[in-house]
């Protein structure tokens, strides 16, 4: 399939800067490609009234417009994702990437592909690392215990650390890479859309190998559009 439309879909503001490079790096050429965010159009203040996260509820992060980041209900944010993908499909994206890897129920397209790296990274791990031990590192602690279950394809349990892609520093991501290492992580998959080739070059000094999700699920959704 060439000239096809792929929609991208943050659950915050799009474009992405940070991560559309990445998915250019490996779509094929002549790939059309549209970005919507779930908090388009939304001030802070709207969307923390709308979808800010209780304590005690699963949380996902994303980045606004601004450069700043926002936790999230993931709960409150299941309907305005599903407003958003109809919007892409209206736009007549072919296939559409869901560029967040926490964990949604019941996601529906009428018509294109939907991608959804949840679905595809932990059984793409789980046959890359088979019985050695992997790292994961999060965005925030609360996602350690809220998007474990999305982790039993590995044939053993998975060590975790927590690190924000968007207001850690280079230092506290290789500490937090560190830590998991000392833990017996034989590799370490960065398990945020977030995180980026920088992300990925401050841990290169550790030695395992490192694997960002945003570049797998790229790497996944090339193979749907191309041919």
């Amino acid at each position: 399939m060439t000239n096809r439309v792929l929609g991208t879909l943050t659950i915050g503001q799009a474009p992405r800067p940070d991560v559309v490079p990445i998915i250019e790096r490996h779509v094929p050429a002549g790939t059309r490609l549209i970005h919507r965010g779930a908090l388009d159009g939304l001030t802070r203040a709207e969307i923390t009234a709308r979808y800010a996260a209780n304590a005690d509820e699963p949380a996902l992060i994303t980045q606004l417009q601004d450069g700043s980041s926002v936790n999230l209900s993931r709960r409150a944010m299941q309907e305005a994702v599903q407003q958003t993908l109809a919007l892409l499909e209206d736009d007549g994206c072919d296939v559409i990437l869901l560029l967040c890897t926490g964990t949604f129920v019941g996601l529906e397209c009428r018509r294109a592909w939907l991608v959804e790296p949840d679905h595809i990274i932990p059984g793409m791990v789980a046959g890359l690392v088979e019985r050695r031990q992997v790292g994961i590192l999060v965005p925030i602690p609360g996602q350690i215990v809220s998007e474990a279950e999305k982790w039993r394809p590995l044939a053993r349990p998975p060590l975790f650390a927590a690190a924000s892609p968007y207001s850690a520093g280079a230092a506290a991501v290789l500490d937090a890479g560190r830590t998991l290492q000392a833990k017996g992580a034989e590799a370490i998959l960065l398990d945020c859309i977030g995180f980026t080739e920088r992300h990925r070059a401050a841990l290169a000094p550790l030695g395992p190998p490192i694997m960002l999700s945003n570049a797998i699920v790229a790497k996944a959704v090339a193979e749907l559009l191309d041919g």
